[in-house]
């Protein structure tokens, strides 16, 4: 049956309005699509913003007194320690900063010498009295005025002169005999002019104060001191591998001893490296002790990987039941038999940076939320500390208050869905749910690490050294440079003078042959270091 005009038209319109809308769904999503992308590009942008131009500092902002608290507990309370018998009760006050007193000119050079000088300006005639005409004397001093000189670093160059002796009976004969005396000290390389207080200092100033070599053989040669930096780079690998290696694999022996430890790597480049390009990049891996209540230990170490496999080899014949305070790096999945510790500083971290600009005291927003659940654990630590706790002690204290928030925020993390505008939120929440089944583990002993920030104090140095001396340019020149920083940081560990405590190891000089009770004595928390080199 033929139709009419009107139902032709009525199909024709409503194709069209099928296609209409196809074309208003595509569109849609089209839109959907660049707004999440928009989004997603003005966070980035943002936070890249923040990170070059903001504050380093990752201190935030006190959430608004108006506004309802994520926690039952105030900001700013005190906990109450009476409930718990082993503990006396103690009220932590608030802190307040005060200014710092000003220090006195003894007290800003009190490890300088000395030097007096008696003014003598009164002539004979100005020291008669004014009234009788009698001859003062001499009743007292004071000091009317203080100076501070600096005294450039000198060097001495030290002959040691061989004395020849000969018989004067054999002389006349025809086998004269001759003694020469050649009993002087070995001396610290082999065919070196270099000495202890020599090489220490130039590693000082390298590793302590981050002055490449270059810039001290340009220092050198101003004062008339022709050393070129090819020497002072020798001579660091020789010290090294002579007598520093026995003192760093001691440090390291020691520390497999320990049952709380903690890691953390940095990137460092070695131009000459084998089968490598020049432009890539090697690792400098730390190992370090944790919150134990013993001497502080710590290594540094080369290697031209971050594979995980390098931290197996360096906890190799570790204590058993280690507890072990770690970032996120998958490499460390590969150690077996240690209790990993989460690090809820880097958690943090990831939320706080998820924050979007001016949202920093919404507690609306799931990424404040997320850094207030790990600023309350912080704050905790921090009472403890204030407290003077022991490690049993603060073990219970975490169990009664801070086990509850740690259950919360998994119960938080899983009820948390994707953002579809936000990649550093899902990164946040992804990196926190990685997490889940070690964020409990800290609460076992209370000797474990809430963070990882005391590793990362550590790996600092190395930081900011890499500034100044930009790389290392051989592997052995890597291998060298991070055992002399693990004795430079274990020197300023124990509060010795880095410069001494490097001299006197070198005078010293300890061997493959030297017994861990020899090294014992060479360490920075022994009596004879702490007496010489304080």
């Amino acid at each position: 049956m033929p139709r009419d005009a009107k139902d032709i038209q009525f199909a024709e319109l409503k194709d069209m309005t099928a296609q209409l809308n196809t074309t208003i769904a595509a569109l849609t999503g089209t839109i959907q699509e660049k707004d999440a992308a928009i989004a997603k590009l003005t966070e980035e942008v943002s936070y890249l913003r923040r990170k070059l131009f903001g504050a380093s500092s990752e201190k935030r902002p006190g959430i608004d007194p108006n506004q309802l608290s994520l926690f039952d507990t105030d900001e700013g309370m005190e906990i109450p320690v009476a409930d718990v018998e082993e503990i006396p009760e103690t009220v932590v006050r608030e802190h307040t900063r005060q200014r710092k007193k000003k220090p006195t000119l003894e007290e800003q050079f009190k490890g300088a010498a000395i030097n007096r000088v008696v003014v003598g300006s009164l002539t004979d005639e100005e020291k008669k009295c004014p009234v009788c005409g009698a001859g003062m004397v001499p009743i007292g001093t004071e000091v009317i005025r203080r100076e501070v000189e600096f005294i450039p670093a000198r060097y001495e160059v030290t002959e040691y002169v061989a004395t020849t002796y000969e018989c004067p009976k054999c002389k006349q004969t025809e086998e004269p005999q001759f003694i020469k005396d050649e009993g002087c000290p070995p001396a610290l390389i082999e065919k070196s002019y270099a000495t202890p207080s020599l090489v220490s200092g130039i590693l000082k100033n390298k590793f302590v104060l981050g002055l490449p070599f270059y810039r001290q053989e340009q220092d050198l040669k101003r004062s008339g001191i022709l050393i070129t930096r090819a020497t002072m780079a020798a001579w660091a690998i020789l010290v090294f591998q002579l007598y520093f290696q026995f003192l760093v694999q001691f440090f390291h022996r020691e520390l497999l001893k320990r049952h709380f430890l903690m890691m953390d790597g940095t990137p460092v480049q070695v131009p000459k490296e084998p089968d490598k390009r020049p432009q890539s990049k090697s690792y400098v891996w730390l190992m370090r002790s944790g919150e134990d209540g013993l001497p502080p230990l710590l290594i540094y170490r080369y290697s031209p990987t971050r594979n995980g496999n390098n931290a197996v080899e360096m906890l190799e014949s570790s204590t058993p039941g280690l507890y072990l305070m770690v970032d996120g790096f998958q490499g460390y999945d590969k150690l077996k038999n240690v209790k990993r510790c989460a690090c809820y500083a880097h958690i943090r971290r990831y939320f706080l940076d998820a924050i979007p600009k001016g949202s920093e005291k919404d507690l609306s927003n799931p990424a404040v939320q997320g850094v207030a659940y790990c600023d309350k654990l912080f704050r905790y630590e921090r009472i403890y500390k204030e407290q003077g706790l022991s490690h049993e002690q603060r073990q219970k204290r975490r169990m009664k208050d801070e086990k509850p928030v740690v259950d919360a925020f998994i119960k938080w993390l899983d009820q948390q869905k994707m953002s579809a505008s936000s990649n550093k939120f899902n990164k946040a929440l992804t990196y926190a749910r990685n997490r889940q089944d070690i964020l409990l583990t800290y609460l076992e002993d209370g000797r474990c690490s809430l963070s990882d920030n005391m590793s990362e104090n550590s790996i600092r140095p190395v930081v900011v050294g890499r500034k100044n001396w930009l790389f290392s340019d051989t592997v052995g020149g890597a291998e060298a440079s991070m055992g002399i920083y693990t004795i430079v940081e274990m020197a300023k560990f124990h509060g010795l003078d880095p410069y001494k405590y490097m001299k006197y190891i070198l005078e010293q000089r300890p061997s493959y042959r030297s017994t861990d009770e020899e090294l014992e004595k060479l360490a920075p928390w022994s009596s004879s270091c702490q007496e010489i080199c304080k």
